[in-house]
């Protein structure tokens, strides 16, 4: 038996693990792919996540980015330069969530890999998971799934309105000049924006949505063509990945029965930028806090971490999910309200970042957008 199972080897679940083996403690990660799997992502790490983590990451960094160029349907940009300390970490996902788990390995954290869960059971004092290799049992459960996995669902935590945000991405390879900037494109698509992430070796283009208009539906592949057209990029003959991302709504319950959620299974994706890695790592971190204090018989640690996550991550969401609202309703007007005003793109480098928070900029903000609505509707 394991002091604690993790299902999930994304950055959430290996995260955890590498804490509590580090913290001695028998850890199991469970993982349905095989390793190092393909995971479409833009793949832009803040450089925050290095502080909860005492080894370099310099092996899977593909790029350190300090160049950041806005457009308004291809026109109108704004260019910025990102200060050295806050360079941008390019990296391949599939690289990336591998080298977290080889580092949880290398403190004891036992892998099964290809090894689908197949249903978690209650037994007594402990966690039974059925598994494609057979039955394991834990002490404690962290379910690090992703927004489509079972855990949540198995756990009693799923919600049946989920905040659902839809995203299309292609990683063409392609030889890389020398200082490529992070491009966001506001005015081609709809309740959301366009990307490119630059690599060593190519590019990470594509596009979401995060705000959903019922009314309609949308084809994100047309506008994302256009824009890949701009970088020499053809997208028929790219593999596009299509995939829908959980994105954070509002406060919920993240524990139950000496188990917990963590990653975009806990739904802590940003509703502004829909950033998931730093969020990802964070939950990670404050879960495998928690499962050690209740290893060590604290009984209120596993609603402490509901209680910590609200308090450190969801009050923050909860300012971009208002700055999201009025954004993305109003994207051109926001363009010129916002991200052109001076030093937005510096703050907005500084939210990615964990130097600056949602709470401190994001009033400001409303209110010059506000009063750009109201002027606009009264004109």
């Amino acid at each position: 038996m394991y002091d604690c199972i993790i299902v999930g080897a994304g950055p959430s679940g290996s995260t955890a693990a590498y804490h509590l083996a580090k913290q001695g403690h028998s850890v199991l990660l469970i993982e349905r792919e095989s390793l190092p799997r393909y995971k479409p992502c833009g793949g832009g790490v803040s450089p925050q996540v290095a502080e909860w983590f005492d080894f370099d990451f310099s092996p899977v960094i593909s790029k350190r980015v300090r160049h950041i160029r806005c457009t308004w349907q291809l026109e109108d940009e704004v260019e910025a330069e990102v200060p050295e300390d806050e360079a941008i970490w390019m990296v391949r996902r599939d690289e990336f969530d591998y080298f977290l788990v080889q580092q949880a390995q290398k403190q004891g954290a036992e892998l099964w890999q290809a090894t689908k869960a197949r249903g978690i059971q209650f037994a007594g004092d402990r966690w039974r998971v059925e598994t494609s290799q057979g039955p394991v049992e834990g002490r404690y459960l962290i379910a690090a799934d992703g927004g489509r996995g079972a855990m949540s669902r198995w756990l009693g935590l799923s919600q049946r309105h989920d905040k659902m945000a839809a995203a299309v991405e292609i990683e063409p390879r392609v030889t890389m000049p020398d200082g490529v900037p992070i491009h966001l494109e506001f005015g081609m698509l709809p309740y959301g924006y366009l990307w490119n992430f630059p690599k060593a070796d190519g590019y990470s283009i594509g596009g979401g949505m995060f705000l959903a208009d019922k009314k309609r539906r949308y084809d994100l592949r047309p506008p994302i063509a256009d824009y890949a057209d701009q970088f020499g990029v053809d997208l028929a003959q790219e593999k596009a990945y299509g995939h829908p991302i959980l994105i954070w709504d509002k406060h919920r319950t993240l524990h139950t029965q000496q188990a917990l959620l963590a990653g975009e299974a806990a739904r802590v994706v940003d509703p502004f930028t829909a950033e998931g890695i730093r969020p990802a790592i964070f939950s990670g971190l404050k879960a495998s806090e928690a499962i050690h204090e209740a290893l060590g018989g604290d009984r209120d640690a596993l609603v402490r971490y509901t209680q910590t996550m609200q308090a450190e991550w969801g009050q923050e969401m909860a300012w971009a999910k208002r700055l999201a609202t009025i954004f993305y309703n109003a994207p051109k007007m926001a363009y010129q309200a916002a991200v052109k005003r001076p030093n937005a793109t510096q703050q907005l480098i500084k939210l990615f970042n964990g130097k600056q928070t949602y709470a401190s900029v994001t009033q400001r903000a409303i209110n010059r957008l506000s009063r750009g609505l109201l002027g606009r509707t009264s004109g």
